[in-house]
């Protein structure tokens, strides 16, 4: 599985419009009325809106005695011969008035206050970062998960260092106390214990015409929304599922990235010297289907995989051409590598592994009908089974995306439409079932999913309501991500959200995880 206007009152009649040489009329609204307009959004954000209501109410009332009009506009012209006045500094022999700060030689006094130096601005580089509590529970009762599907508390520390030779160190930490899991080590590659390395790497550029990116760092290209064809780099889908911030659906990569810039087009060229693979689902958060148990699993049967670890062997290329033609992006795309889940298992010992993957794409993005449409198409050679015979494999596969989002300014400011429709198409389907026999679910042939994003904000812009659905005709399942966000001050945001899956099918991409709907809060407060 696989990167959003304030609410304001409503216009002034024609009655209410500024006459000049008259006083505008102030027009009282009841800060109950202008609550009423914020239907959908919570409580206490109507009693702010409300309250900002009843003071712009006030200000506009304090305002309303006519303001006077500059000098020589509005009344009678006085009679002067007198040429007009020149701008200071022009017409006469007084030297011009130089800035604050510039030929005043006065020294603070001995003893004055001078204004406290913040703690960050002392230190030799730059520091941001957040500090956020997340917590989150599932809608029902799961045999193989415990009740709550998320319990932590994470600081995140960003620092960057830039040097005026071009080199630039990045370093990006996440301290993590995970509630949800009984142990604490440290697990790098997969994302969990007291310590998350999200970023560590150096970019420096050594000509006018390259970049390079060298180290731990998150990476990503195509066109999807929260759909990927082409971007064959690591996911986290634990963290997307249970509810965690949207950001670690990205999870880093070990590699080394070459950026070239020319007239004809650009080219990213990234070399992974050892195989990074998704942080699957495994059953430690989140149950799913185990073909070879029959039935959903947890952590009563956490998958254990066979890895591919050895450096400069198992390794990973992955490259990009794109140029702009006319307002449109166009792109190609190739991958050699590995499957990033574990789609296939071993005959002999039943163990989930990773096999051989090549793939190849292109995309194009760009304005279309006051919205901005993409396509993205790709093909997945299964390069260990090209003819389709090995159940244990998976296909060759042809996956199409076609998405399209518009701003709705006609029918309400700041509310954004997404679609996207989505092809998966098994290319030797007949020799695959001809030799999948029962041990293995039945599956179409072809894989239909449609999605639907819409988002509004509300409160100037601080309160954001979206919802993400995905939903599978051919599987018979959904999957929708409702999520509501406020920015409380420049500092603290609030945050409340679900993860909700229908099913038919224990087997499907989606019914799979019915019993892990969950719902989730958080608070991040960031500096």
């Amino acid at each position: 599985m696989p990167r959003r206007t304030p609410f304001e009152p409503a216009a002034e009649a024609a009655g209410d419009v500024p006459v000049a040489g008259r006083a505008p009329r102030c027009r009282w609204t009841s800060p109950t009325v202008a609550a009423t307009g914020l239907a959908g959004a919570s409580a206490g954000a109507s009693a702010i809106a409300a309250t900002l209501l009843l003071v712009v109410a006030l200000v506009a009332c304090a305002a309303a005695e006519e303001p006077p009009l500059p000098e020589g506009l509005g009344g009678a012209p006085e009679t002067s011969t007198a040429e007009p006045a020149l701008p200071a500094g022009l017409g006469n022999s007084a030297e011009p008035v130089l800035p604050p700060g510039l030929g005043d030689t006065a020294k603070p006094e001995k003893g004055q206050a001078q204004p406290p130096e913040a703690p960050a601005d002392r230190l030799p580089f730059d520091l941001t970062g957040f500090w956020e509590l997340r917590g989150g529970f599932r809608l029902q009762e799961d045999d193989h998960e415990p009740d709550h599907s998320l319990g932590e508390t994470r600081l995140q520390l960003e620092l960057e260092k830039a040097f005026e030779e071009g080199l630039a160190l990045h370093l990006t930490t996440d301290l993590l106390y995970d509630m949800s899991l009984n142990e604490h080590r440290v697990f790098m590659e997969e994302g969990r214990g007291l310590f998350d390395l999200r970023e560590a790497y150096a970019a420096f550029r050594p000509t006018d015409f390259m970049d390079v990116k060298v180290g731990r760092q998150v990476l990503t290209w195509g066109t999807g929304d929260l759909w990927f064809l082409n971007d064959l780099f690591p996911k986290d889908w634990n963290s997307f599922l249970i509810g965690r911030d949207v950001e670690y659906l990205k999870a880093p990569s070990d590699a080394v990235k070459v950026s070239l810039f020319s007239d004809l087009a650009n080219l990213d060229l990234v070399y992974t010297p050892r195989f990074d693979a998704d942080r699957y689902i495994d059953g430690r958060y989140t149950s799913y289907y185990n073909p070879l148990l029959g039935r959903r699993a947890g952590q009563d049967a956490i998958s254990d995989p066979s890895e591919r670890d050895d450096w400069f062997n198992e390794d990973e290329f992955a490259a990009r051409a794109y140029r702009n033609v006319g307002a449109y992006e166009v792109a190609l795309y190739g991958y050699y590598g590995y499957w990033k889940s574990p789609e296939g298992v071993d005959p002999v010992t039943f163990r989930a592994r990773f096999p051989r993957l090549a793939a190849y794409g292109a995309s194009v993005r760009g304005p279309v009908a006051d919205g901005i449409g993409n396509v993205e198409v790709a093909y997945y050679d299964s390069m260990e089974d090209r003819s389709g015979n090995d159940p244990f494999t998976p296909n060759n596969q042809f996956r199409l995306l076609v998405g399209y989002s518009r701003d709705l300014e006609e029918i309400a400011r700041d509310f954004t439409v997404g679609v996207q429709y989505y092809l998966e198409m098994r290319m030797d389907h007949d020799a695959w079932e001809a030799t999948r026999g029962g041990l293995l679910p039945d599956e179409n042939r072809e894989r239909h999913m449609v999605t639907l994003r819409l988002t509004k904000l509300l409160l100037s812009q601080n309160l954001d309501l979206s919802l993400f659905a995905f939903f599978s005709p051919t599987d018979a399942d959904a999957y929708m991500r409702p999520r509501l966000s406020y920015k409380v001050t420049d500092h603290w945001r609030v945050e409340t959200g679900a993860n909700v899956f229908f099913g038919n099918h224990k087997h499907t991409f989606f019914g799979q995880f019915e019993d892990n709907s969950n719902l989730y809060f958080a608070a991040r407060y960031s500096f």
